[in-house]
């Protein structure tokens, strides 16, 4: 990878970009991608769109969504104890010990998630972390948390950052996906240093509010109106201990992209993808959803009049937590998939299943 890329997915990473909050993020991502698309637009929420060879009758997205899971600053007692809800997926099982970030008007202000010592912890009936018992501790009571600007709604995020495990493995918080987001930069760069000129107008989406609905996805659907739509999220990798392979499949980190069967998901599109990845030489793994896909490929494939829609994902462990792990490999695989499948694709392409 470029060490201007590696630099860039750092950065991206560490940028905090919680749902409904997320153009710090967006802001990161727009600076290095303007570059390597002709023009971008943004929509009320603050999804970001980068745009090669606008104006073209026949449009093509390739998306990712940008917002991480958080927590909301819920209730704060009069001795300064602050009591959150989720804001997304949020795992209350490892927020114990964790530094935080409080997002305020006058800039972050510092907490970590406390839990009672276990030298007074009862363990024949010891209480595990649930939303009712985790707390923050910012050292301060509630009249100096307000004077520094800590009020309910305030968001809350997880203060790990990005680094590199063994030289194999990208690890921090907000993978998911902002990994995404950094393929589908890759993607745009590719295709402008490589001076490919593209039948089709190109949408290079990074989409908000995923983590609590598909929102962002479901909004700039119906403003692109696209002919085609490639999704690219994380999946779980199922080869740690305690997943269940007849439950979550036999999906491995460093076996390449996966490819999902399921209602959303248009097969003729899908065959495609499958055709490339053989020419290619690219491995490839396979799973199999019920009813919907759970990301934002269910958003885009329902839209308008239906838009054919394709999901690949990146396998990733440890999804939710401040130490998802992606393969760079894997990363690597996605971005060419998606390369190599743009560049073969024919203006006009139809994939209805019955003409």
């Amino acid at each position: 990878m470029p060490k201007d890329s590696l630099k860039f997915l750092e950065n991206y990473i560490n940028t905090p970009s919680p749902t409904g909050f997320e153009y710090t993020g967006q802001r990161v991502w727009l600076d290095y991608i303007n570059e390597y698309v002709d023009e971008y637009f943004t929509d009320v929420y603050g999804t970001a769109v980068g745009v090669i060879n606008p104006g073209a009758p026949y449009k093509v997205v390739i998306e990712a969504h940008c917002d991480e899971i958080s927590w909301f600053v819920n209730y704060i007692s009069e001795d300064g104890y602050i009591y959150v809800r989720r804001n997304g997926g949020s795992d209350h099982q490892i927020a114990p010990s964790k530094k935080v970030n409080i997002w305020t008007k006058n800039g972050p202000v510092k907490g970590v998630f406390g839990w009672p010592a276990i030298h007074v912890r009862d363990a024949a009936k010891e209480e595990p972390p649930t939303l009712k018992n985790i707390f923050i501790d910012c050292g301060m009571n509630k009249k100096e948390l307000e004077e520094k600007g800590v009020l309910v709604g305030c968001v809350v995020t997880f203060e790990d950052e990005f680094f590199m495990l063994n030289d194999r493995f990208y690890v921090g918080r907000a993978l998911d996906n902002r990994i995404g987001g950094f393929m589908i930069a890759e993607v745009a760069r590719r295709l402008k240093e490589n001076n490919i000129k593209l039948p089709y107008s190109l949408f290079v989406v990074n989409a908000v509010q995923e983590e609590i609905g598909l929102r962002g996805a479901e909004m700039i659907a119906h403003r692109i109106k696209p002919d085609v739509a490639i999704i690219t999220d994380v999946t779980h990798d199922a080869q740690a201990p305690m997943y269940d392979k007849k439950r979550d499949g036999d999906i491995a980190c460093a076996k390449g992209p996966v490819l999902t069967f399921g209602p959303a998901v248009q097969n003729n599109l899908l065959n495609m993808l499958f055709d490339v990845a053989s020419k290619k030489e690219i491995s490839v793994q396979r799973a199999a959803v019920s009813r919907s896909t759970g990301t934002d490929t269910d958003a885009f494939a329902y839209s308008n009049a239906g838009v054919a829609s394709a999901l690949i994902s990146l396998p990733l462990k440890y999804m939710h937590t401040t130490v998802e792990s992606v393969h760079k490999e894997d990363v690597e695989n996605v971005i060419r998939l998606m390369y190599e499948f743009l560049v073969q694709l024919p203006a006009g392409s139809d994939f209805r299943y019955i003409k």
